[in-house]
């Protein structure tokens, strides 16, 4: 398992660093982000999806909707777990047909129901440091990931 820590100065830069990753997502990609409320993760996708080929415009909390959609070169699906505790949960609303598929799932607060994810998995915690800069750790569950997180460590 790697890991990284890249510290941002502002939004514009969490924006920047998630276009980075989001020019290299593939299909089946699954994204796991945490951080307390305001820390980012919205801001941290919404440049993913547009490196991915989406338009950030449309980037969104799906906090009260669970699932977001965005076209791109592939599909980003953005899930919020944030009202969820359990896999029966997961389960009934059908966000699990959106892991492992045709396009790369986001999941904010994917640590409510961390089983739901699969084991292999890019796994990134935001915090803020001070009101604009945030620090943002990233883990690679599994040895095919090394590459990748040592490539987000040289993002600028």
């Amino acid at each position: 398992m790697s890991e990284i820590t890249v510290t941002t100065a502002h939004a514009d830069e969490t924006v920047a660093l998630g276009r980075f990753l989001g020019t290299r997502v593939q299909p089946g990609w699954v994204i796991g982000l945490s951080g307390d409320l305001g820390a980012g993760k919205t801001t941290f996708t919404r440049g993913l999806a547009e490196g991915a080929g989406a338009d950030p415009a449309g980037v969104t909390s799906p906090t009260f909707t669970f699932l977001h959609v965005y076209a791109g070169r592939l599909p980003v699906y953005h899930l919020d777990l944030y009202r969820l505790d359990s896999e029966a949960q997961v389960r009934d609303l059908g966000v699990d047909e959106y892991i492992g598929g045709d396009g790369v799932a986001v999941v904010e607060w994917f640590e409510n129901v961390p089983r739901f994810l699969p084991p292999s998995r890019i796994e990134a915690r935001l915090t803020v440091t001070t009101e604009d800069e945030r620090t943002i750790l990233f883990r690679g569950t599994a040895p095919e990931w090394d590459a990748l997180i040592g490539e987000l460590g040289r993002w600028r």
